[in-house]
């Protein structure tokens, strides 16, 4: 009882501080678009789980397990480090550094639209940007991801804290792939992943209609660019300094409707725009 309690506390420790700073500011783990990195959270979180596994197992042989000579053997406390855990780390970590690449070659050849994320009231990034895609909608194979490397990282934990003196828990080797494959998943989604436009905001003023994104560039004859209020088609114009689509909005459109872009014959996903937030009452 008393090592699994040192080793809760060596991993509040280590993620507290760590969890707080990212908190604070996450730009180490957000992608190149300003939301946060799908990959790159996975990857720190099975660095920081590894280290901690580590760095327990070494207090404990030092203290409690009789110094070096716990660390010997064929069936030492290290001894599943390179079968199972190396793996485990493994996988993320190509998933984040593939990705990485792909998504800026795809953003330099134009064949991917990142636009900026909505800002926050916070200023900080929602944790459910891990799950969901660029318009904000959850995203099955970036769920499936995290869910499952969740599950893994549970099972490692509490494994490890039932028998701390046994060293690193001897998982079967083939948990890896709870991890390698949905990395795989993910890296495959993003190099099938198509220019689709994607709207971040929508604003009415004066009677026209603004909208924010990406990916709203015209396509060949007869594939113009265009925005629907409602199943209203309207006349859109784009910004050559912002990119954001204008149009005269439909008198008879009142808020809350739903906002679409087409572009390249490709569909955005739907925006819901419930009106412009009501302004704090002067204080008296």
């Amino acid at each position: 009882m008393a090592s699994a309690l040192f080793a809760l506390a060596l991993l509040a420790a280590l993620a507290g501080p760590l969890t707080l700073r990212l908190r604070r500011s996450p730009g180490f783990v957000t992608g190149r678009d300003g939301r946060l990195s799908t990959s790159t959270v996975l990857a720190l979180a099975w660095t920081v789980i590894l280290l901690w596994l580590l760095l327990t197992v070494l207090a404990y042989g030092l203290t409690a397990g009789g110094g070096i000579g716990w660390f010997q053997g064929e069936r030492g406390p290290l001894s599943p480090l390179t079968s199972v855990y190396l793996p485990l780390l493994g996988g993320p970590y190509v998933a984040m550094i593939a990705a990485k690449t792909v998504v800026g070659l795809r953003i330099e050849n134009g064949t991917l639209a990142k636009p900026a994320p909505k800002a926050t009231a916070s200023g900080r990034r929602p944790l459910r940007e891990l799950i969901a895609n660029d318009s904000g909608r959850t995203d099955l194979v970036d769920l499936q991801y995290v869910a499952l490397s969740a599950v893994t990282m549970l099972y490692v934990v509490l494994f490890f804290l039932s028998d701390v003196g046994d060293g690193l828990p001897r998982l079967p080797d083939e948990i890896w792939a709870l991890t390698g494959a949905p990395a795989g998943a993910y890296l495959v989604n993003k190099l099938a992943t198509r220019a689709t436009p994607v709207i971040t905001d929508v604003h009415v003023h004066d009677g026209r209609l603004t909208v924010e994104g990406g990916g709203f560039t015209t396509g060949p004859a007869g594939q113009a660019t265009r925005v629907t209020v409602d199943d209203t088609v309207l006349p859109a114009v784009a910004d050559p300094l912002t990119g954001a689509l204008t149009a005269p909005l439909p008198a008879a459109a009142t808020a809350p409707f739903t906002v679409v872009v087409t572009a390249r014959g490709l569909r955005s996903d739907p925006y819901c725009y419930e009106g412009a937030p009501a302004r704090p009452a002067p204080a008296p």
